[in-house]
């Protein structure tokens, strides 16, 4: 009776721990006018002895934030002291992170405030002993200083809850040569077929649930397809024309169903005004990349990684540029690991 009381007076004193919300705080980052910072990573120890299921992730930040993806990653990696620290001291890299751990959350470009949310009794399983890592891209392009404040909410379910858990998937296209004053458009196909029935022993019959596409200035817009056997026709996956600073992703309601396709094909579109030819990388060049959230039991990574051999001559029509990358790498890890 007590217990029941006690609840009745104080509600936080019936949450459940393993599925109240948990806020981590960083910063505020300093940047003086024009300053651009690429070697800065963030990270904080889950102290979790048990498995999470998290079901949503919300990022709260401010004008300077302009792109961050998070990692889970055994608490061991990466060691030092939790908070901020410079990557190249840790050794850090996404590819690494994205190795030994996997993908949590990556924000739009640009964006302030983002929310990536799962539907009732789906989630990113971490496992125990696990931290969180980022590393983040700051840029003040204005002419006064910033105070860039950064927290990052995950949003746990209790794991009676769970019906689905979801794995990382990175489809991109590194080879980027993208014209002076011209629109065009990169594409690659990737066949992922054989590495499923390398893996699972049948066809490709997982479902995407979410779609979060990246590019930068430059960017006018990305689509992922999914390519039917057979007739070898499109069926859309996400489509976006957006700029970045809005939340270019999202969930997909009902969710994509890969049964009956063999390849994704990713194309991603941009607007050069500039004299110069804009390549992978980060700051004033490039990037052509769609983060994804499946039910597969593996995290995928598909694409063309020669950021030093982009197509070299384009076909024209209409107005528009068109690329193709020669081959894609298709790679997966167990997400149980």
């Amino acid at each position: 009776m007590r217990s029941i009381l006690l609840c009745a007076l104080v509600a936080s004193a019936c949450t459940d721990p393993a599925t109240s919300p948990r806020t981590f705080s960083f910063g505020p980052f300093h940047l003086a006018p024009g300053e651009e910072v690429t070697d800065r990573c963030v990270s904080v120890t889950l102290h979790n002895d048990q498995t999470m299921f998290v079901n949503a992730v919300e990022l709260e930040a401010a004008t300077g934030i302009h792109h961050a993806n998070w990692f889970w990653v055994p608490e061991h990696v990466f060691p030092g002291p939790d908070g901020e620290w410079r990557c190249s001291d840790r050794a850090y890299s996404e590819a690494a992170a994205g190795v030994l751990g996997s993908v949590l959350f990556a924000m739009s470009t640009q964006a302030t405030h983002e929310r990536q949310a799962f539907p009732p009794g789906v989630a990113i399983q971490i496992p125990p002993h696990a931290k969180l890592v980022a590393g983040l891209h700051l840029l003040d392009s204005g002419d006064e200083p910033l105070d860039v404040p950064l927290s990052l909410t995950l949003e746990p379910l209790a794991p009676a809850s769970v019906t689905t858990t979801l794995a990382g998937f990175v489809l991109e296209d590194h080879g980027l040569a993208i014209p002076p004053g011209q629109t065009s458009r990169f594409t690659v196909d990737c066949n992922l077929d054989p590495k499923h029935e390398e893996l699972l022993g049948r066809s490709l019959d997982f479902n995407i649930y979410y779609v979060l596409p990246h590019y930068h200035a430059l960017g006018a817009g990305l689509t992922v397809e999914a390519l039917r056997d057979g007739d070898g026709g499109a069926d859309p996956v996400w489509t976006t024309e957006h700029r970045i600073g809005d939340a270019l992703g999202g969930p997909l309601d009902p969710p994509m169903s890969l049964s009956g396709h063999s390849r994704l094909r990713l194309s991603c579109t941009f607007d050069n005004p500039r004299d110069a030819t804009v390549g992978w990388g980060i700051g004033d060049q490039e990037m052509c990349m769609a983060l994804m959230f499946s039910d597969s039991p593996y995290t995928w990574q598909a694409g063309y990684f020669d950021e030093a051999s982009a197509p070299g001559s384009g076909v024209s029509h209409d107005g528009l540029v068109e690329f193709t990358a020669p081959s894609c790498d298709v790679r997966a890890a167990d997400a149980t690991r």
